[in-house]
């Protein structure tokens, strides 16, 4: 398997540990809509900011445990039982108390980095691992004596004698690997918003590869010291912790809801205004649709999907104009946040944070990014002649086929079709937007017929790897497939 897809595999899997964030987010800002005092004068409250902070307290744990389930080869559960015994003998081993012991130093001499051994670089490091023994055990047979330990009971015993193998490489070279995180966060942070700015550009540009989950990592969570969401979401505990500032905080996600609550909206009215009048009904409901999802929820991708490889011209100023609309929320320290992404429900549980500052300030730079993206869109289309959905004669990229009402085994059987049948299809996973196929040959992708289906988009990441953007339905759909007949 090449790197890149590795990393692609990597990807999908995160979005596993990664899901459970609204449900943090709705906690605790419900929380403190009831009591900005963050639960002292309201049981209620206190209950769900509790409970929130029960799951962001523990993400470099979900991490461990959502990759190994979510790399595993049969997503069975004892792959994230794996995930979890191997991240707790690592925390245990690797804790200033138990390095004081082992080494023999005293306990103010053990390096300040195990201070922050519970991190999201270790869970993800964990998590890589654990999927890697659970694929490689979960189907050995051992003799007849010892067969209770078949297989699948196997995998978490060998796992913890190989994390303590990790743990020992860790005592001597995690400080150096912190040392270079915490380097290079601060490199970014120094840059102060044009670091953020610089950020969200190659935030978009990594999309198409689907290793944007891995640079966001280092900004929104706690593996270079910034952790941007959970201190946003924290509020004043955070403030008074000092590990948030009012004005800051926040500024490696602020940016992101103007473009996706307006910017890319208002190019999917540029696309549609410039489609062939024939084609309009057609492509209607697939921008509406986007549009609604990049409005209300945060979630890009059926839009981007649309435009990135038809014209990546565009793709490109989109990723320059997110850029400037971080760079610009960050510099005018206009902050919101997000638990999952910068949709208009993320925008109101924002509303009442203390580090949410300005944050109707949004709106008004989102209204005017609405009408960047609607007139560069529209003036690049046209005086460029690109093949936006709909400008094409025959619209294959935007038909909209009676298909796409068909039930999921419909669905899947279509899919798996696309994809050559089981004699090409060798996966098949799902993130929250698209299918994750491993193939023996990715030139064979009906990508036409993809469309015709109801996909925004087929990506073909490298050698064995196809990608199909079929929105919202993408895990429920590569659930189907899988139970289809071989």
């Amino acid at each position: 398997m090449g790197i890149l897809k590795y990393f692609q595999r990597i990807g999908a899997a995160l979005m596993v540990p990664v899901a459970v964030l609204p449900a943090a987010a709705i906690l605790v800002g419900i929380g403190y809509w009831i009591d900005p005092n963050w639960g002292e004068k309201s049981a209620s409250a206190a209950l769900l900011i509790k409970s929130g902070g029960a799951i962001l307290d523990n993400m470099p744990m979900l991490f461990a445990i959502g990759l190994a389930f979510g790399m595993s080869n049969d997503k069975h559960g004892s792959a994230a039982l794996t995930g979890f015994v191997s991240f707790m003998v690592v925390l245990t081993l690797c804790s200033p108390e138990t390095i004081s012991q082992i080494i023999g130093i005293p306990s103010e001499e053990v390096p300040t980095a195990f201070k922050s051994i519970n991190n999201q670089f270790v869970g993800i490091l964990v998590g890589v691992i654990s999927a890697a023994l659970y694929n490689r055990f979960y189907e050995v047979q051992l003799p007849q004596a010892f067969s209770f330990f078949n297989g699948k009971r196997l995998v978490p015993i060998i796992s913890s004698f190989v994390m303590i193998g990790l743990s020992f490489i860790l005592m001597y070279v995690w400080p150096y690997i912190y040392d270079a995180l915490v380097a290079f966060g601060n490199s970014i942070k120094d840059m102060g918003s044009v670091g953020a700015g610089v950020y969200a550009f190659f935030n978009r540009l990594l999309i198409p590869v689907g290793l944007h989950h891995a640079l966001n990592s280092v900004f929104w969570f706690d593996v270079a010291g910034i952790n941007d969401i959970k201190n946003f979401i924290d509020g004043q505990d955070a403030i008074d912790a000092g590990v948030a500032i009012v004005g800051v905080t926040g500024r490696y996600q602020a940016g992101f809801f103007p473009i996706m609550m307006f910017g890319l909206p208002g190019a999917a009215l540029a696309m549609y205004h410039c489609a062939r009048p024939e084609n309009k009904t057609k492509i209607a409901g697939i921008f509406l649709a986007g549009g609604f999802a990049s409005f209300f929820t945060g979630v890009t991708e059926p839009l981007e999907f649309a435009f990135m490889f038809v014209a990546p011209v565009l793709y490109v100023m989109h990723a320059l104009l997110t850029g400037l609309s971080v760079f610009i929320a960050a510099h005018m320290e206009w902050m919101a946040g997000f638990g999952f992404s910068a949709g208009l429900v993320d925008m109101l549980l924002s509303a009442r944070n203390p580090l949410g500052v300005k944050w109707y300030m949004l709106i008004v730079q989102g209204l005017a990014f609405f009408g960047i993206y609607y007139v560069l869109f529209r003036f690049m289309i046209k005086a460029l002649n690109l093949l936006t959905p709909g400008r094409e004669k025959e619209s294959n990229s935007a038909k909209s086929s009676t298909k796409t009402t068909e039930n999921l085994e419909s669905l899947a059987i279509g899919y798996l079709n696309v994809a050559g049948g089981w004699d090409n299809v060798l996966a098949i996973d799902a993130c929250i937007t698209r299918l994750r196929l491993t193939v023996k040959d990715n030139s064979i992708i009906d990508e036409a017929t993809a469309k015709e289906l109801g996909a925004s988009g087929v990506v073909r990441p490298g050698a064995g790897a196809v990608q199909i953007v079929v929105g919202m339905k993408a895990e429920l759909i590569a659930g189907a497939m899988k139970k289809l007949p071989r």
